[in-house]
């Protein structure tokens, strides 16, 4: 698989949708391109047909998705048509309490609830409470802000404004990994063989089937699957969901903690998606001149070339999305010769770029860099490829080399600069003296 490459002025991401000016405005964020039947075609043959029977199978079980909604909507009436309770997954479905609190009838009721919101893919949906009240029928998969607004309606795949169903299922937020993550520990607490742990074993695996068919042809996932479309199909680093789908996929092939109950059958499916999201993982790493360096959050996914995501975060060098990717490179136990050279030159980078003695604070003019002698290494968001000096956009898709001259509220809301990347730059410092020479 090719390796996402840049010259050293980046122009091969840019070209088309950098506008250069005077001022401080050093481009405009292009738009992330969808996956279509038309771009598939402008491959080669030999590899149109697998992109092809996997844009098939999306559409059919989106279409199979929003038919099983419809049926329920159509016999429950009017009156069901409302959306759950939001939340956060990772706070409504705990994943750290004690190993028998799961057999409980507290944990009981929440694996109900999460049964109750798996789509008919097998996936979840982001942002809901699911300790509350199970799904009931015809509710929405997904929170949103109109219960009855744009119902959906047999042969209307492709449409991607609808806020109902713009996140079923999702691996954004946490989703789907977290639910998986805790029916398994409800089924080891319960007893894998026992009546009681059947429905949710059976829900554990229809939900790992789902990441295993979301999975691209080229090893790497989309936002959300079935394709919604936009940057949502776009292979996803963001906020780590790629990772954690493939550290959950590597724990479940390995039958390790509350994945022993997996099936060896499965276990080998699981092996094999592994293997394939590692060489995307590496294929996507980016080079400048052929020098590699780290990653970017999302990127297309027929080229793997780095693209945007929302309006304010653009093709760049991801400093925080990059850490994580590295401490997971470093955990694997043989690596290759490639896994090396990937970790060696991510570990560099990151260590490069670090900024020292200064802190990301509020400021009279709003969140800025400020001095601050002996602070924590901070390293910013976004570096631009090719320079790596820092990036801040803004909603309206333009792009800064100043933090100081974008709106108000994304300069104080969103995290420009920050400290994720220190434990895996420390990791990096014990990894290099054990590994050197290997």
């Amino acid at each position: 698989m090719p390796i996402s490459s840049l010259p050293v002025c980046a122009s091969a991401i840019f070209a088309a949708s950098f506008v250069f000016a005077m001022a401080s405005i050093v481009g405009t964020n292009p738009p992330s391109q969808p996956l279509t039947e038309q771009r598939i075609e402008t491959l080669p043959y030999t590899r149109q047909v697998a992109w092809k029977r996997y844009l098939e199978q999306s559409q059919r079980q989106m279409q199979a998705d929003k038919d099983a909604l419809h049926a329920e909507q159509k016999a429950a009436g009017a009156a069901s048509h409302s959306v759950p309770l939001a939340g956060h997954d990772a706070r409504s479905v705990p994943l750290d309490k004690d190993a028998s609190w799961y057999s409980t009838e507290a944990a009981t009721h929440i694996a109900d609830v999460v049964v109750s919101f798996q789509t008919p893919a097998g996936g979840w949906s982001k942002n809901l409470d699911m300790s509350k009240t199970p799904r009931q029928p015809g509710q929405s998969y997904a929170y949103g802000p109109d219960p009855t607004a744009r119902l959906m309606t047999p042969g209307d795949f492709g449409t991607v404004s609808d806020a109902r169903w713009s996140y079923v299922g999702t691996i954004d937020n946490d989703a789907t990994t977290t639910q998986l993550h805790f029916l398994a520990k409800l089924v080891m607490a319960l007893g894998a063989a026992s009546p009681g742990a059947e429905r949710y074993r059976k829900s554990f695996l229809h939900g790992l089937d789902y990441l295993l068919a979301a999975q691209y042809p080229n090893g790497g996932w989309p936002q959300i699957w079935p394709l919604a479309g936009g940057y949502h199909d776009g292979i996803t680093y963001n906020d780590d969901a790629m990772i954690q789908v493939v550290e959950l996929l590597q724990a479940a092939a390995a039958g390790r903690n509350e994945f022993a109950f997996v099936p060896a059958g499965v276990r080998k499916r699981a092996e094999s998606s592994v293997a394939r999201g590692i060489e995307c993982i590496l294929a996507t790493q980016i080079a400048v001149n052929g020098k590699r360096s780290v990653w970017c959050q999302q990127y297309d996914p027929l080229t793997l070339q780095p693209a945007s995501a929302r309006n304010y975060e653009m093709p760049s060098q991801s400093a925080a999305e990059s850490a994580i990717i590295l401490l997971f490179l470093m955990d694997l136990p043989r690596p290759t010769p490639a896994e090396v050279d990937a970790i060696n030159s991510a570990g560099s980078w990151l260590t490069r770029v670090a900024i020292p003695d200064s802190a990301w604070r509020s400021t009279p003019a709003g969140r800025d860099l400020v001095a601050s002698p002996g602070a924590p290494l901070l390293w910013a968001r976004y570096y631009e490829i090719g320079t790596d000096r820092p990036l801040f956009g803004d909603r309206d898709k333009s792009i800064h080399d100043s933090v100081a001259e974008i709106s108000t509220e994304r300069r104080n809301g969103y995290s420009w600069y920050n400290s994720t990347p220190q434990q895996a730059v420390t990791r990096y410092a014990e990894w290099q003296a054990t590994h050197r020479g290997k």
